[in-house]
């Protein structure tokens, strides 16, 4: 009897596999994440700390979400969450920020991923219910991008007032099916975020019209390829997060084999095809966003491609 290799395993598998040890190195890399002692709501320099906090909670609401991981990664994930919600003193640091400063969206944008994993601020929660009633905060002026981002994180926190999604969805780069070849970095970036927006992270695949689930289909792999070739890997996982997104994903396993075979034995995904530091805390630095979305991409890929057959 011939026994025949085993082939090559199914994306799937390669997905959780990613998600998993990119949520290992966060977990176990999550002090270089914590404030300064003696932070305060103003935070001079939101993107310093804060941010990270909230990716983190981010990536740890959608493990808990999608409920796939093993009992382990479970357990990060709730870790991770708790650790970020502790240096945000529990929601009072959130609090604080939105009292004082009413038109920012931070707060409820980082707020909705504690909301998502059933955490909450009553104070807080009253306070965004009332101003996303306000007049003065529906008509602030975003990027359309930005908008759909405070639309889907008032809704995701139960805070919203009721949003007309299509005119949301019309307004933006992506909305217009403009010419492919037209897109560039930046743009590319608001192309990935109006997906995550109007999808909530993939719970609603049913948000983004079928227009634009017909001009991704045709157009993901194309923009895939560009910045895989040029190692612009932040990007090409956000576009991964894209495809799990849609309501019928692509399911490419050669574009996930190329995403796990760039991620480092910690579980760091580099941000591009520099070398990664070797201090601990620039490693955190430069790469825990680009960490933060592979392990999306790799829960939403496990999850949504559960039924996908093994790569060929």
């Amino acid at each position: 009897m011939t026994h025949q290799p085993p082939g090559p395993p199914s994306v799937r598998t390669v997905a959780h596999g990613i998600a998993a040890s990119a949520l290992g190195w966060l977990h176990a890399n999550r002090h270089h994440g914590a404030l300064p002692p003696g932070t305060t709501a103003e935070l001079a320099d939101p993107d310093s700390v804060y941010k990270p906090l909230g990716e983190s909670a981010l990536a740890g609401s959608l493990v808990l979400r999608e409920g796939l991981a093993s009992a382990a990664d479970l357990a990060v994930a709730r870790e991770l969450l708790s650790f970020a919600w502790t240096q945000l003193g529990e929601g009072d640091l959130l609090y604080e920020r939105q009292l004082r400063y009413m038109a920012m969206t931070d707060p409820l944008e980082v707020y909705t991923h504690f909301a998502r994993a059933g955490y909450r601020h009553e104070r807080l929660h009253t306070l965004l219910t009332h101003l996303h009633g306000l007049t003065s905060l529906r008509g602030a002026e975003q990027m359309p991008n930005r908008r759909l981002a405070v639309a889907n994180a008032a809704r995701t926190a139960g805070v919203d007032h009721g949003l007309d999604w299509p005119t949301l969805t019309r307004a933006t780069w992506l909305g217009h099916t403009p010419e492919p070849w037209a897109i560039d970095w930046m743009t590319a970036y608001s192309v990935t975020h109006t997906v995550f927006h109007l999808t909530d992270w993939g719970a609603r695949p049913e948000g983004l019209p079928d227009e634009l689930q017909d001009y991704l289909m045709t157009w993901l792999p194309v923009w895939i390829d560009v910045w895989r070739e040029i190692q612009e890997w932040d990007l090409v996982a956000e576009l991964l997060i894209v495809d799990s997104c849609l309501s019928e994903p692509r399911c490419d396993p050669g574009e996930w084999a190329v995403l796990a075979a760039v991620q480092r034995e910690d579980g760091i995904v580099p941000r591009d095809g520099r070398p990664v530091p070797d201090d601990p805390e620039q490693a955190f630095r430069e790469h825990h966003h680009t960490t933060v979305v592979a392990a999306v991409a790799g829960t939403l890929a496990a999850s949504r491609f559960r039924g996908a057959p093994a790569a060929a």
